[in-house]
């Protein structure tokens, strides 16, 4: 491979003047053309990617890969396109939507998150096939995530929250909601190693009480959302909490 240029190695840039003879690859600096494409949607990006040769390259360069929301294609997302997405993305990818993705389990998420370090912003809510690896998979690799969505993930336990207390401590934004399986320990373990908590989202967590708000409130002094409906939790309480905390 030849030095690159954003990205792309000077050798694929050969290809243009050589191989392609299409005008507005003579008159467009490839630079510029690299450009134009980041800020083309997931599906356009895959039709430009049939053009030619070189709007190939341009199309699935690693750069164009920031940010993926698969929402609209959630019955047709197993775990290889997501082993896949990483792959090709690498470091570049900084945030994912799987929202809805049942057929996606642990397995496709320890290799994404082996391949994609530097993800802030990862949304797995549905996805009712992962389990605790995954937060062990994130734990281990990812430690710049700061918005991590696991809403109706329900084999999710305390084990996930502990894990990501010790490998992802800038976490910003979590949402557990329904994970019933969370009590209070694993919300004492999650925060008091992530202090930067501004959002936690707790909605159908039926075994938290009292003493999981006093570890919140005692642990997250930047908490701005907190939602805890259906939780067991007694009103006088609560209202020493949002006192305490806003």
């Amino acid at each position: 491979m030849g030095k690159e240029v954003n990205g792309v190695s000077r050798s694929r840039f050969e290809m243009f003047s050589n191989n392609d003879e299409a005008v507005i690859n003579k008159k467009l600096p490839k630079e510029l053309l690299l450009r134009i494409f980041s800020f083309l949607d997931v599906v356009t990006l895959c039709r430009c990617a049939q053009v030619s040769r070189s709007w190939n390259v341009l199309a699935l360069d690693g750069s164009n890969w920031q940010r993926i929301d698969l929402f609209d294609f959630q019955r047709d997302i197993e775990g290889r396109v997501v082993e896949n997405i990483s792959k090709r993305c690498g470091g570049f990818l900084r945030k994912l939507s799987l929202r809805g993705c049942l057929g996606v389990g642990d397995s496709a998420l320890r290799t994404f998150a082996h391949n994609c370090r530097n993800i802030e912003l990862l949304s797995l809510n549905g996805c009712t096939k992962i389990t605790d690896s995954t937060c062990n998979s994130l734990s281990k690799f990812c430690p710049k995530l700061k918005h991590l969505d696991l809403a109706s993930c329900t084999s999710i336990t305390n084990l996930s929250l502990k894990a990501l207390s010790e490998g992802c401590p800038l976490l910003e934004q979590l949402n557990i909601s329904w994970c019933d399986q969370v009590t209070k320990d694993g919300i004492q373990a999650l925060v008091r190693c992530c202090p930067g908590l501004k959002g936690l989202f707790l909605k159908g967590c039926t075994q938290l009480e009292d003493e999981a708000l006093q570890h919140i409130g005692a642990h997250c002094p930047e908490l701005v959302t907190l939602n805890l409906q259906t939780c067991s939790v007694s009103h006088s309480y609560l209202l020493f909490i949002k006192r305490q905390l806003f």
